[in-house]
């Protein structure tokens, strides 16, 4: 297996429950560490946690191509390409057909989809002049099987999906991975502003999803895990 000592790392989306694990487990492994985040404090907080210094530390809104560009060209002047990119920012907006807004449903395809796009648009290309590099999004087990209120979710994640796995096509060529990892339900401040009746108790905890995002960047070298499913107990397989 690949190590992550000495790899270049961005996360994206560094504020969030499994961003946030995922900058301690990788950090602990010794990976040259970027993140990311749109929460100011909270960034702040997580980068002096894991000792990362400020001038790899990023506020960014990841569905402004600009700002986007920008983060890209300061993480490139010091190191190009990165070894792996890690996207764990996305939002979640669960309501019924009836009760969802026209702008809540684009504001889940600027975060989840055209935010994504941005991100392997600025980060990709000095990977294709390497050929090598990872690539690791997290479209959720909703990017895979519809469930009910999640019009809007799904619609960002299924796209997400279909864009990832087209990209993949036009790179098969070369040694960049690109990673999907589909999550149940995890229990993370994603949940706090959405009214629907879970049982948080049995869903998986963020240090846990962090720890296979940890796994998957740990890939084989003579191969690649393209995709992995990880859910509660408690949710049907798919």
């Amino acid at each position: 297996m690949e190590v992550l000592n000495n790899k270049n790392v961005l996360i994206v989306g560094a504020t969030g429950g499994i961003g946030s694990e995922t900058v301690r487990l990788v950090k602990n492994n010794e990976a040259n560490v970027f993140i990311t985040g749109r929460d100011t404090k909270k960034l702040k907080e997580v980068a002096e946690e894991n000792d990362i210094p400020s001038e790899q530390v990023f506020e960014l809104d990841i569905t402004d191509y600009g700002q986007v560009e920008k983060v890209a060209a300061a993480i490139h002047e010091k190191v190009k390409p990165l070894d792996v990119l890690i996207n764990a920012a996305g939002i979640g907006i669960i309501k019924k057909l009836e009760s969802l807004e026209s702008e809540e449903f684009a504001e889940s395809l600027d975060v989840n989809l055209k935010g994504s796009f941005h991100l392997l648009k600025a980060f990709l290309p000095p990977m294709k002049d390497e050929k090598e590099g990872l690539i690791l999004n997290i479209p959720g087990v909703l990017g895979k099987t519809p469930m009910a209120g999640a019009a809007a979710y799904a619609a960002s994640k299924y796209g997400l999906n279909g864009m990832l796995k087209s990209v993949r096509e036009e790179i098969k060529r070369t040694n960049i991975r690109i990673v999907n990892l589909y999550l149940g339900g995890v229990d993370s401040s994603f949940w706090d502003d959405i009214d629907m009746r879970v049982n948080r108790d049995k869903f998986i905890s963020a240090k846990e999803a962090a720890r296979a995002v940890w796994f998957l960047c740990q890939q084989p070298s003579t191969g690649v895990v393209s995709e992995m499913v990880m859910q509660p107990f408690n949710h049907q397989a798919i």
